[in-house]
């Protein structure tokens, strides 16, 4: 059990237009056509070799099912540190132990529209992480995974953005933004489309 969550029920935290945590709400709540604004988070997780961990979301999910994204996503509880939020949701989804949990876009925000009408409405910092152990995926989240080389996914994205994620799509735009000798830009992961 987490910061924010009961026995039978996970909350999501809710944020002010300028970011700061208003309260929370139950998480099958949420997510609507009106969703309000709140805190969640991405991870991109490579393995010791610099691969990237992509991950197909069950066909059982309530938004984009069966669409291939980002190694995994979250939502912290209240008063729960987010690289704690990251580990725990790695171990919930994937089976997976990590270190080396970093930010990557710690301002990242996005809004997107489900074909079914239903909104994710986000600030979402993006994170990196090295796995350390195997995966087990969950059914109900992930129905699929591959590890790509992540400069082949830049690729495939920008070729094909309408088969990944929106979120996954905006953020490796705003990766590809960033002004590399930006001394305050987190670094990127080896095999993230800079040097090591």
């Amino acid at each position: 059990m987490t910061s924010g969550t009961s026995s039978t029920e996970e909350h999501v935290v809710l944020l002010s237009e300028a970011g700061a945590p208003v309260g929370s709400a139950p998480k099958a709540t949420v997510h609507t056509a009106e969703t309000p604004l709140h805190l969640g988070f991405s991870c991109y997780l490579f393995d010791a070799a610099g691969r990237l961990l992509l991950t197909r979301r069950a066909l059982s999910k309530t938004t984009w099912p069966g669409v291939w994204t980002n190694s995994f996503c979250g939502h912290p509880g209240m008063g729960e540190e987010l690289t704690e939020a990251v580990r725990r949701r790695a171990r919930d989804e994937l089976g997976a132990e990590l270190t080396e949990v970093r930010p990557l876009l710690p301002e990242f925000r996005y809004r997107a529209v489900d074909a079914s009408g239903v909104v994710e409405n986000e600030i979402c910092p993006v994170f990196t992480a090295v796995l350390t152990s195997e995966l087990t995926p969950a059914d109900a989240e992930v129905s699929q995974w591959q590890w790509v080389d992540a400069e082949a996914l830049k690729r495939a994205v920008a070729e094909a953005p309408y088969a990944f994620s929106p979120w996954m799509v905006e953020q490796l735009a705003a990766l590809a933004q960033r002004d590399p000798a930006d001394q305050n830009s987190p670094a990127p992961r080896p095999g993230w489309g800079a040097p090591a």
